[in-house]
């Protein structure tokens, strides 16, 4: 396939409700779409970015700039593409920036599968025909807030509860949510808050019986990762840390975790997701597809990668009324009452876009063109 047109887009979308995690508290979004445009077809992709580079080194700005400089000119200077997998290789030669790879890699694995008429799930190697679902919840100012929270995720049917954790607001409130909640499936969210020093904590919530710990110490660790998971018994489960299938193959081999949460922005698309999934699941260790407050069209994304094997943990792919007033697809993502994601059966992504709803939230529009 020829790449006749790329369009970027930023948009900005507004929060349901106020997301706090142990670095910021936000109440909107900042993300770019890709479009990619070959022979009247057009593939979407997302850019997971922030406005604030807190959870990664990215931007809205840094992203920006990478596109329109550097990733675009390499996908025009390819008279054609045969899989998305070139773009993969050939983007390697750029130093990290993996959102903004992905962003463009994810819009070609969808224009890949809709000239190919397959799902997306199809055309990544996915079996399943649904997904099983968890939600993240927000750190929350009160307890009754957070309880609230928890009561209203069971009842519509999530099978896993995620919890933001920070100093100050972590062992105390696991445990009021166990005692409170009994045996539900549980795990905590540190997003890189801890040190070492704090080892007689995650001791303690060895007690907890947590299905993980995720990321409890620095955004950039594998080492220490290690000390801590030889320390504990509740399994560590590495984020931040991950960016590419070397540093799985790393932090398998020092012991540094028992679990490894797939990200495609973070680790630079669909193709390095595929080969970390297919690495975890020869060494038996378990995946599953942790969220970045997407928009429907990275929901899309999410679910079709999310069809693998070896994805045995409910991801953070939740329903788009979760987190947003309306989203930019159509249907919208939803959740059985069982907490399942039925897999669109639709060519790429299985969704179409709301161009009303896209338009809206768009603040800015970039086209550049295959001359």
């Amino acid at each position: 396939m020829r790449i006749e047109k790329i369009v970027v887009r930023k948009l900005k979308m507004d929060y349901k409700f106020p997301f706090e995690t142990s670095f910021a508290r936000t109440t909107d979004r900042e993300l770019l779409i890709i479009e990619a445009y070959s022979e009247g077809l057009v593939g979407y992709g997302e850019c997971v970015v922030s406005a604030d580079p807190y959870y990664s080194e990215e931007t809205v700005g840094t992203a920006s700039h990478i596109i329109e400089e550097f990733l675009v000119p390499l996908v025009f200077s390819k008279d054609q593409i045969s899989h998305p997998d070139e773009i993969n290789k050939d983007f390697s030669r750029i130093r990290r920036n993996n959102m903004a790879k992905s962003a463009i890699e994810g819009a070609l694995w969808d224009l890949y599968a809709k000239k190919k008429n397959i799902t997306l799930t199809e055309a990544v190697g996915g079996k399943r025909k649904k997904i099983e679902v968890g939600v993240s919840i927000g750190i929350q100012e009160t307890l009754e807030e957070l309880f609230e929270q928890v009561q209203d995720s069971l009842d519509k049917g999530f099978n896993k509860i995620k919890m933001k954790i920070k100093p100050g607001k972590d062992i105390e409130i696991l445990r009021a949510v166990r005692e409170k909640f009994g045996d539900i499936p549980l795990m905590a969210d540190a997003n890189s808050a801890y040190t070492l020093d704090d080892i007689e904590l995650f001791k303690e919530m060895d007690s907890l019986n947590l299905m993980m710990i995720e990321q409890p110490l620095a955004h950039d660790d594998i080492i220490k990762h290690a000390t801590l998971q030889k320390a504990i018994t509740t399994p560590i489960c590495l984020d931040e840390s991950i960016h590419s299938l070397e540093d799985v193959q790393n932090a398998i081999e020092l012991g540094s975790c028992k679990i490894i949460n797939i990200k495609i922005g973070r680790v630079g698309g669909i193709s390095e997701a595929i080969k970390i999934h297919d690495y975890c699941e020869e060494k038996n260790i378990p995946v599953w597809c942790g969220g970045m407050l997407e928009s429907g069209i990275g929901r899309a994304h999410n679910i079709a990668i999310t069809t693998l094997e070896n994805f045995t943990i409910p991801g953070d792919t939740a329903p788009s009324s979760r987190y947003w007033h309306k989203d930019i697809i159509t249907p919208e993502v939803v959740m059985d009452e069982e907490g399942y994601i039925h897999v669109p059966e639709q060519p790429g992504i299985g969704f179409d876009i709301d161009q009303e709803a896209l338009e809206k939230v768009t603040i800015d529009i970039k086209t550049y063109t295959n001359s």
